[in-house]
């Protein structure tokens, strides 16, 4: 059996912050349950994120397993391909409001600045020592029934949040993927730096 990864880390070409190699997205999640000041700390880092005219659209529908009901509530809203977050204490629900509030007028940047949110969370979520998983992969009508979104806002995403367990619990295709290094592509092809020479980049 091969070691089971905790940490897979980044293989950057030039140098950039422990904490931004260390995030991932991985998916083997312990049911261990999780410390309420690490996940107000992951919130506070939300909290502060930029945003548009310092909206802060971002609003978080956070389930816990102290309501296990409501937990499973928000378990029901996943694919069958994001079972593996069942495991996870903490789910949430990323939505973000449309308009500004000042005039109503439509903020097109609502679901950028969720993201940024969202990456804010993700890191502070390694700081606790804790793994994130963020999720495409469900029924976007069902949670806005389930969780009784407003009109107003647009959902986003589905979060998962805990410790990190072993990667020998997922299903054969996550396994795998799991033990495979992180790739991303060059940075010539994401940043177009016309003084600098591509082949440095």
């Amino acid at each position: 059996m091969r070691k089971n990864i905790i940490h897979n880390h980044a293989n950057t070409r030039f140098p950039i912050h422990d904490l931004l190699t260390r995030r991932w997205s991985a998916r083997a999640f312990s049911t261990k349950s999780v410390e309420k000041d690490k996940l107000l700390s992951i919130l506070e880092a939300a909290r502060w994120a930029p945003s548009s005219r310092n909206e802060q659209p971002w609003r978080y529908i956070v389930f816990t397993e102290d309501n296990p009901d409501k937990l499973k509530e928000a378990q029901s809203v996943l694919m069958e391909s994001n079972s593996f977050a069942k495991r996870a204490p903490i789910l949430i629900c990323a939505i973000a409001k449309k308009n500004y509030t000042l005039d109503e007028s439509y903020n097109r940047l609502h679901l950028h600045d969720l993201g940024a949110a969202n990456e804010n969370m993700f890191l502070e979520s390694f700081n606790q020592g804790l793994i994130m998983h963020e999720m495409g992969g469900f029924d976007i009508q069902k949670a806005r029934e389930v969780f009784k979104v407003p009109t107003d806002f647009e959902i986003g995403i589905m979060i998962a949040i805990g410790y990190q367990g072993e990667n020998e619990i997922l299903p054969d295709r996550y396994r795998e993927k799991a033990y495979l290094p992180r790739e991303r592509k060059p940075l010539s092809q994401i940043a177009f730096l016309e003084e600098i020479d591509r082949e440095i980049i």
